[in-house]
C-alpha cells in the first residue's frame, strides 16, 4: 500500500505555489510574489551594495582569463588593455540604461521584456537567457571545482597520485577533477536558498576580501619578474589587419562578458531604493575590470617567462605550478570564494528570475535555483568549453549574437519609442496592451531576423572552424556591437513609422508598483486601464 504523504509528492496541488493577494496578474496563474514589483520594504540595495556587487565581480577567474586569454591570441599589454576598458565602459551605459528601467519600475527583466517583444514573444528572449546563465552556472562552477583541486592538492601534496584518473584524455575532465566538481557543486546549494534582497551581504563579504589577494597576486608578478623583463618586454605577435581583427575579437569577448547582465540588469535593480544609487555603475565597472583585467596581464606575462614560455591563461593553472602551498591554498581559497559569489548572483539568480515567469504557479525564485543548479550544473559540460582559448573566446563571443539585440531592442522601445511611458499592469496580462498582434511584436521579430542572420556564419565556424565561410567570419567579431545597433535601429524605426498606437501613453501606469494600491491612472492616460491594479 502507497504511503499517502509520498504519493502526495506526485499531485499537482502539491507543488503549486500559493497565490499572492498582492498579484498584478489577472490570477495566480501569470505571477507569484517573486515576479510581482518589489514591495518598499524589500528595496534594500543602496549605491555601496552596487558598488561591492560590481567588484566582488569583477575579481573573478573569467575576468582574469578574458584579459590573458588577449596575450594567447597574439595582442600585447598595451593592445589588450585598452579593449577591455572600451568594452567595459559600452556594457556599463547600457546597464545603466536597462537598470534604470529596474529601477523605476521595480519589476524584474522578464516583465520588462514584454512591453517591446509582445507577450507571448518575450518567452524567446526568456528562455534563451536561461539557457545562457545555465551555461555560465556550469562553467563557473567547472571554475570552482578546479579551485577545490588547488586547496586539496595544497593540503595533500600526493592526492593526484592517490586519485587515479580512470576517464579518456577526451573527456577533458579527470577523475578528480570530477569528484571536486562535485564538491564544490554541493558547497553552492545553501546559498542559493537566500533572498535575493539578502544575498548582497555575500557581495559585500567577497568585495572586502578578494581583492587584496589580487593585488597580492600582481605583486608577487612584479616581485618574481620586473615588469621590465616581463610584462614591458612582450609585444604583440600579430600585425596588419590581422592584429585589427583580433583587437575587434578582443574587444567582443569583453562585451560578452557581461553582455549576459546588461539584458537582465532589472533583476537587480529592481531592488534600488532610489534609482540613481544604481548610477555608480557607470564609473565602477570599467574601473574594476580593467584593473583586474591588468592584474591577469600582468601575471600571465610574468608566468610567461616564469614557467618556459607556456601563456597560463588560467590563473588555476598558475598555481598549479607553485611549490608555496600555504600561498597555493588561500590564493585558491580566494578564487573559489570569487566564484561562489558571481556564480549565484550573475547565473542562478538570473536563471531563476527567468524561470519564475515560465511557470509562475510552480517556479519560484529559490525553486529555479535549484533547477539551474540541477540542469546547468550537470547536463552541460562546461570543461568542454574551457578545454582551450580558442573555446572560450568562441563561447564568449558566440551568445552575443543575441544578447546585443535584446538590448538594443529593451533599450530603444522604452527611451526612444514610448518615451519612458509604460503601463505595468498591462505587463502582467496577456491580453493586456502589450498584447500586439498575437501576443508578438512583429516590430522586434523583424529587428532580429535583420541582426542576428549576418553573424550566423560566424557562429557556425567559430563552433567549426573546417567549415570555410571567407570573410564573413569577420561580422562576427563585432557580433555584440554589431547586433545592438543594427536591431536598436531598425527597431526604433520601424516602431516610429508603424506605430503601436495601443502602447502608446501620455503617462506612464503603476510606477513604483508594489504594496497596497497604485492609485487610479492619470487623466491625460490615452486609453483607460481595464484591469486591476495592483
Amino acid at each position: 500500500m502507497v504511503n499517502p504523504k509520498f504519493s502526495a509528492y506526485f499531485q499537482q496541488s502539491y507543488w503549486s505555489l500559493e497565490p499572492e493577494p498582492s498579484t498584478c496578474a489577472p490570477s495566480s496563474k501569470w505571477s507569484n510574489k517573486d515576479m510581482d514589483p518589489v514591495p518598499p520594504h524589500y528595496r534594500t540595495w543602496t549605491t555601496w551594495n552596487y558598488v561591492s556587487y560590481w567588484i566582488s565581480d569583477a575579481a573573478n577567474v573569467p575576468v582574469y582569463e578574458l584579459a590573458s586569454s588577449m596575450l594567447a591570441i597574439g595582442l600585447s599589454w598595451r593592445q589588450a588593455l585598452p579593449a577591455i576598458a572600451l568594452g567595459h565602459l559600452i556594457i556599463a551605459f547600457v546597464i545603466v540604461l536597462n537598470g534604470t528601467i529596474g529601477a523605476r519600475l521595480h519589476v524584474a527583466f522578464p516583465i520588462i521584456n514584454r512591453s517591446s517583444f509582445g507577450f507571448w514573444f518575450s518567452y524567446f528572449s526568456v528562455i534563451s537567457r536561461v539557457v545562457l546563465s545555465m551555461f555560465w552556472f556550469g562553467i563557473q562552477t567547472f571554475t570552482g571545482s578546479q579551485c577545490v583541486e588547488q586547496i586539496l592538492k595544497a593540503i595533500w601534496p600526493g592526492l593526484r597520485t592517490r586519485v587515479p584518473n580512470h576517464l579518456p584524455e577526451s573527456a577533458n575532465i579527470t577523475t578528480l577533477g570530477f569528484m571536486c566538481y562535485f564538491i564544490y557543486w554541493t558547497i553552492q546549494l545553501p546559498f542559493m536558498l537566500v533572498s535575493p534582497h539578502k544575498i548582497r551581504w555575500l557581495f559585500l563579504v567577497k568585495a572586502v576580501i578578494v581583492p587584496p589577494s589580487w593585488l597580492a597576486l600582481l605583486i608577487w608578478s612584479f616581485v618574481a619578474v620586473p615588469p621590465s623583463k616581463g610584462l614591458f618586454s612582450l609585444h604583440a605577435t600579430v600585425t596588419g589587419s590581422e592584429f585589427s581583427w583580433a583587437y575587434l575579437r578582443a574587444l567582443n569577448a569583453a562585451l560578452g562578458l557581461y553582455a549576459t547582465l546588461a539584458v537582465n540588469i532589472p533583476d537587480f535593480t529592481r531592488y534600488a531604493g532610489d534609482e540613481r544609487s544604481q548610477y555608480v555603475q557607470l564609473a565602477i565597472i570599467p574601473i574594476s575590470f580593467t584593473f583586474f583585467g591588468f592584474v591577469g596581464i600582468a601575471v600571465t606575462s610574468a608566468g610567461i617567462i616564469l614557467y618556459d614560455g607556456k601563456i597560463l591563461w588560467n590563473p588555476l593553472d598558475l598555481i598549479d605550478q607553485w611549490t608555496n602551498r600555504p600561498a597555493a591554498f588561500f590564493m585558491s581559497l580566494s578564487f573559489a570564494l570569487a566564484t561562489l559569489g558571481t556564480n549565484i548572483s550573475a547565473n542562478s539568480l538570473s536563471a531563476a528570475n527567468d524561470m519564475t515567469v515560465l511557470l509562475p504557479r510552480y517556479i519560484n525564485i529559490r525553486r529555479g535555483q535549484i533547477i539551474c543548479a540541477f540542469l546547468g550544473g550537470w547536463a552541460l559540460c562546461p570543461w568542454e568549453i574551457l578545454a582551450s582559448v580558442q573555446g572560450f573566446l568562441s563561447f564568449m563571443s558566440g551568445y552575443t549574437v543575441f544578447l546585443g539585440p535584446f538590448a538594443g531592442i529593451m533599450i530603444s522601445d522604452y527611451y526612444l519609442v514610448h518615451k519612458c511611458q509604460v503601463d505595468v499592469p498591462a505587463m502582467y496580462d496577456p491580453n493586456g496592451r502589450y498584447r500586439y498582434t498575437y501576443g508578438i511584436n512583429w516590430r522586434a521579430a523583424l529587428a532580429l531576423v535583420v541582426a542576428v542572420p549576418p553573424l550566423l556564419p560566424g557562429l557556425i565556424n567559430s563552433i567549426n572552424p573546417d567549415i570555410y565561410i571567407g570573410r564573413a567570419s569577420h561580422l562576427f567579431h563585432i557580433a555584440w556591437l554589431f547586433g545592438f545597433f543594427v536591431a536598436s535601429g531598425v527597431y526604433t524605426a520601424v516602431s516610429l513609422v508603424f506605430p503601436a498606437k495601443e502602447t502608446f501613453l501620455v503617462d506612464q501606469v503603476g510606477h513604483g508598483l508594489g504594496e497596497g494600491q497604485v492609485g487610479e491612472a492619470e487623466a491625460e492616460v490615452e486609453v483607460e486601464v481595464e484591469k486591476q491594479l495592483c
